[in-house]
């Protein structure tokens, strides 16, 4: 049920940070359920900081490459962005428990990478501030990013199938539940006109969250379009965010 609903992979990757002019290394690693996964590791020569990327629900990380040039070049940030199961070039079946295992994968082979955590901050958009959540309550880093965020997969279901809430109510992810055990700086940003997840999701979300925390709305942008709508004051709000960590 999931797969269709929740998650939309696709296997093709159509874009790489090469596209861009952006030097890159493929990288695969193992979950401890035993599945290979990919992802690609980009290292900025002046990087004070490493982001770890938790993508959306849909394609894979080639639809994320124009935005990881951008991020790449205004921030100065090594970065590490992987596909979940089933995903690009990643094996094994997409399922909810099955990416929550990747995201500990993914944290793991950046901590074996030698990254230290005061230096290691998780970025997640869309379904991927769950994961991002997830791993920042049970790991360290030094920051967590949250842009696009949604409470709850029950408050998901209420707004677009609210006759399978019910049924679905035990099961999903759900960052407001943890987002109080979260003790690391949070910033999160969201587009004022997103037509995915209300605004109202970001805002509860930052209502809930420890100091020190950030709400950075996107004046007109929508879901998908944060980083193009915001422009060099979006660059600046998260550059401002890696700084005072």
């Amino acid at each position: 049920m999931e797969k269709g609903t929740v998650f939309f992979p696709e296997k093709e990757i159509l874009e790489t940070p090469a596209d861009y002019g952006i030097d890159f290394e493929d990288v695969f690693f193992k979950t401890d359920d035993g599945l290979r996964l990919h992802g690609w590791w980009v290292v900025h020569p002046f990087a004070d900081k490493t982001i770890l990327w938790f993508h959306g629900n849909a394609g894979n990380i080639g639809d994320r490459a124009h935005n990881l040039a951008l991020m790449y070049g205004h921030l100065n940030v090594n970065i590490f962005i992987f596909d979940y199961r089933e995903y690009g070039k990643s094996e094994g079946s997409i399922s909810r428990a099955g990416t929550y295992i990747d995201a500990e994968g993914a944290y793991r082979w950046v901590r074996d990478s030698g990254i230290e955590p005061r230096s290691l901050v998780l970025f997640g958009r869309s379904l991927g501030t769950a994961l991002a959540a997830y791993i920042a309550k049970k790991h360290p880093c030094a920051g967590l990013i949250l842009e696009a965020a949604f409470t709850s997969s029950k408050d998901m279901i209420s707004l677009y199938a609210p006759h399978l809430a019910e049924a679905l109510r035990e099961k999903g992810y759900d960052t407001l539940g943890i987002i109080k055990d979260i003790t690391v700086p949070v910033l999160f940003v969201h587009g004022s006109h997103d037509e995915a997840i209300p605004l109202w999701m970001a805002q509860k979300l930052y209502e809930s969250a420890n100091h020190p925390k950030e709400l950075y709305i996107v004046s007109g942008a929508g879901h998908n379009d944060t980083y193009i709508t915001g422009g060099s004051e979006y660059f600046r709000a998260l550059r401002n965010f890696l700084d005072s960590l």
